[in-house]
């Protein structure tokens, strides 16, 4: 009698070190983001949080499981876009002002950018793994969304206008960006996940539940307080309905129009707050305030900095210690931060407030080209392929990118940047061995 063995598909062999859905880790990260982490010293060199924990364990078993001999296969566009992106830091950082304290920020840089997104496009498989994922920055975002649905509704909130009504969720005033970031995130996974759904066969509760959790969403985005939020929201989501449905666009336009019709002008849920920010949208080039006036003299300081370092750039985490001797005399000490748990404080400006002036100050020429290609690459990848699952992918990278014109990487959901450009190069990059290209 013969016996023929059938050796099981590489991501599916049982005897692997990785757990046969790795992608379980990655939606860990994401959760963990909400855990409170306390005041932190924002000057402090290191800060490792829970979620920055979980996303190194994804690493180290994806590292085991490649160590063993289960190496699959990997486009080599993403390994020549992700080598670019180190070997630029590595220069950069061999050429610091300050190679000592620029070795934590290449470390730093290499987890965000190549080491964790590779780990998510090696955990995420298929399907099922792109819902667990995007399932987790719904749940994260509906977990700070009602703390700070209630921070606004109770008064209890970071300090806005002289008033605690500013939602911050579980991440303080500190890290006051924080909360919309997650609340942006997690309304554009809802919103690519439902519009998934509406294919022949798709779960009409999920479809639901999605809508529901988008629509819960807007509140909280909502009294952030945050212009760059809601405009990178705004981009990614416009991005999204036109990828799937151009007529669908449309209708949204009107119904969200009508919506914050309705519930600004008639139940005035924060309606000074929010129509005052708004308006402040289109005063930001003719008369803008002092949180815009810092961030372009932030902006002309980098671009100070790298006329002195032109090529390989000052070195990451040079641009604080440059910053003073390059930045004109009106620029701020700091930014207001104040609630009822740290009282009131000042935040000192620590970077430029614009990923790609970071990246040009600290890594020159070189950092600039290897990052732009790395993003150009994967918004290209993800706009040809995006299907199902994979708008939300889209989604989730335009918001990222449009993001880096007003803000860097830094603070605590900094982690999640690298689940996003994980999840856009599984769509941008399924490769052979894909369960979803092979149709599975």
């Amino acid at each position: 009698m013969a016996i023929t063995l059938r050796l099981p598909h590489p991501a599916r062999r049982s005897s692997a070190i990785v757990p046969a859905r790795p992608s379980w880790l990655a939606a860990a990260t994401v959760l963990l983001v909400c855990v409170p982490t306390g005041e932190k010293d924002v000057a402090a060199a290191v800060h490792v949080t829970p979620a920055d924990l979980a996303s190194l364990a994804l690493v180290g078993l994806i590292a085991l499981d490649l160590l063993r001999g289960r190496l699959p296969r990997l486009d080599p566009a993403v390994c020549a876009l992700l080598g670019g992106v180190v070997l630029a830091a590595a220069v950069a950082t061999a050429h610091s002002v300050d190679p000592a304290a620029s070795l934590t920020g290449f470390v730093r840089l290499v987890q965000i950018f190549v080491l964790v997104p590779v780990s998510v496009l090696l955990a995420v498989r298929d399907t099922r793994d792109r819902r667990l994922v995007l399932g987790s920055f719904v749940l994260a975002a509906l977990i700070e969304g009602a703390v700070g649905a209630n921070q606004y509704l109770t008064r209890t909130g970071a300090s806005y206008t002289g008033q605690p009504i500013r939602a911050v969720g579980t991440f303080g005033a500190l890290d006051i960006m924080a909360m919309s970031t997650v609340v942006s995130y997690g309304l554009l996974a809802a919103l690519g996940l439902a519009l998934a759904e509406r294919r022949p066969g798709g779960s009409r509760v999920l479809r639901r539940v999605m809508w529901a959790s988008a629509a819960f969403l807007a509140f909280p985005l909502a009294v952030s307080f945050s212009r760059g939020s809601w405009i990178a929201t705004a981009v990614a989501a416009g991005v999204l309905l036109l990828r799937a449905d151009a007529r669908l666009a449309v209708k949204g336009v009107l119904v969200g129009a009508a919506a914050a019709v309705v519930l600004i002008g008639g139940f005035g849920l924060g309606a000074s707050g929010v129509t005052e920010r708004l308006s402040s949208i289109g005063s930001v080039s003719a008369a803008p305030d002092q949180s815009v006036s810092d961030r372009y003299d932030l902006w002309s300081t980098a671009g100070r900095i790298w006329q002195d370092h032109p090529v390989t750039g000052a070195g990451p985490k040079a641009f604080q210690q440059l910053r003073d001797s390059h930045a004109p005399l009106r620029l701020s000490s700091g930014s207001d931060a104040a609630d009822s748990t740290i009282g009131f404080q000042r935040e000192p400006l620590l970077s430029p407030h614009n990923m790609y002036f970071l990246v040009l100050s600290e890594q020159g020429l070189l950092g600039v080209i290897a990052y732009l290609a790395l993003f150009l690459a994967l918004l290209l990848g993800c706009l040809r392929r995006a299907t199902g699952p994979g708008l939300a992918a889209l989604a989730l990278l335009c918001w990222v990118l449009w993001d880096f014109l007003y803000a860097d990487i830094g603070g605590t959901t900094t982690v999640l940047t690298s689940v996003v450009l994980g999840l856009a190069a599984r769509t941008a990059f399924p490769g052979p061995d894909s369960l979803e290209a092979n149709g599975a």
